[in-house]
């Protein structure tokens, strides 16, 4: 057994020594970009498992250690981990957990105390807890990020943004049901081969290239597209918007309903956080190296996201999304850029992106807890449809106490009204395009 170790404030840490012995679980939040996750830490030699568990007992074991009043996606990220130790089959004496802090305000960066007060409850105090961040915050002896994990977790962000975007195309269309899965398990699995090669992968002329070949093998898929499907867009607080788990499989319930789900990138949200820092910059002064770094970071990040664009375009059968910049200036005479916290402006920059890209039905998931989610989603609803009045928004509330059948019949209403102002419109618009007049609903 591994020797615990402790710092000078008493936190248990990861050494060495554990990680040759220690299995390392991490709760999954996106699907695809967390599956090329998992697979790149494996590849630097640590024994990483994504928890995919989805069941009912998860809420109830995470309100066993977490009060009622916490956020939401805390008592499930939470309630998974802790079921894993205990019914996971996972020797707890060999094991640790992993979760991301982002350095904000809220649960991305606080829960981690949450957790390791939950393991101590349950007598598991020896279990040591990972953060996994970019701000240097909680190092550990066992476990560094290095510029090769760093540049690999990066591009798995901007291809799992574009297999997402391409996959939520193709999936209603597809002549022979698992097409589209299929070749979003080869991608991903041949994505972290190709990090193998190293600094090699990483050039700006190979990525163009394999983003390329992705977007030509997703329209080769045979579809048939004669019967345009409801398009509906998902957004809100970035756990509940993406995680299954988090949003009772909401986009496996709208395929269900013969939809085309929309759900928009993370990489809008890396550039989000990178604009916090120097819209602060800007309205409270601060350090000028953060503003420097936070600026370059975003470019970096504006340029693939200028190259996803571009190839998605290479090919009419699919919508290319809009750029930061363009969502950004979306939101002028809504919110200011102060409202930073949780997903902040860009939650409503992302519901009038969608609207102004044709997709008029939107999902707002709302987790209990979250009040920014809640000012800068629920709060918003009103002045959107006030100057944009075919838009058709509901919003979805998930917690512990909320039905998911209660859940799904609200999303049936949305989607009524969705087919019968689509029956109004001409062909164009019943594909979700956008119209030259805006329909009333």
């Amino acid at each position: 057994m591994a020797q615990l170790m402790y710092d000078k404030g008493g936190r248990l840490l990861f050494t060495e020594e554990m990680r040759q012995e220690y299995t390392i679980l991490f709760p999954q939040m996106l699907p695809i970009h967390f599956t090329m996750l998992e697979k790149v830490f494996r590849l630097h030699g640590y024994n990483a498992v994504m928890l995919t568990t989805n069941h009912n007992g998860i809420a109830q074991e995470g309100l066993k250690y977490v009060h009622n009043d916490t956020c939401y996606p805390a008592l499930l990220v939470i309630g998974q981990m802790m079921d894993a130790i205990k019914n996971g089959g996972y020797d707890p004496h060999k094991i640790a957990l992993m979760i991301t802090q982002t350095g904000g305000g809220c649960r991305a960066s606080n829960y981690i105390h949450l957790l390791r007060k939950a393991l101590q409850r349950a007598g598991y105090e020896y279990i040591p807890v990972i953060s996994l961040n970019l701000s240097g915050m909680e190092k550990n002896p066992g476990f560094k990020l290095s510029l090769p994990m760093i540049l690999q977790i990066v591009h798995g962000i901007v291809y799992g943004d574009l297999i997402m975007n391409l996959a939520n195309q193709c999936r209603p269309y597809e002549l022979h049901k698992g097409d589209t899965d299929a070749l979003v398990k080869r991608w991903t699995e041949d994505l972290v081969k190709d990090f193998e090669r190293g600094f090699r992968a990483f050039r700006h002329k190979h990525a163009r290239d394999v983003m390329r070949r992705i977007c030509a093998d997703f329209a080769s898929i045979p579809m048939d597209r004669s019967e345009p499907r409801v398009r509906v867009g998902v957004v809100g607080e970035i756990y509940v918007k993406y995680s299954p788990l988090g949003n009772n499989n909401l986009e496996a319930f709208l395929q269900s309903e013969d939809c085309e789900t929309v759900v928009p990138g993370v990489l809008d949200f890396a550039m989000f956080k990178c604009d916090n820092r120097s819209e602060d910059h800007k309205l409270y002064g601060g350090r000028f190296a953060a503003y420097t770094v936070s600026n370059l970071l975003k470019k970096v990040c504006r340029r693939y996201q200028n190259d996803l664009i571009e190839m998605i375009g290479h090919h009419d059968i699919f919508r290319k999304p809009c750029t930061f910049d363009h969502l950004k200036t979306l939101v002028k005479g809504y919110l200011g850029y102060g409202n930073k916290m949780g997903e902040g402006w860009l939650l409503t920059g992302e519901m009038l992106e969608l609207i102004d890209s044709g997709t008029h039905n939107i999902v707002c998931t709302q987790p209990f807890g979250c009040l920014p989610n809640h000012v800068a989603g629920k709060g918003m609803v009103r002045p959107i449809k006030q100057r944009l009045p075919h838009a058709n928004i509901v919003c979805i509330d998930y917690d512990p106490g909320a039905t998911r059948i209660n859940q799904e019949n609200r999303i049936k209403l949305m989607l009524a009204n969705a087919r019968m102002q689509a029956k109004k419109a001409t062909p164009s618009v019943a594909a979700g395009e956008k119209e030259k007049e805006p329909l009333s609903v």
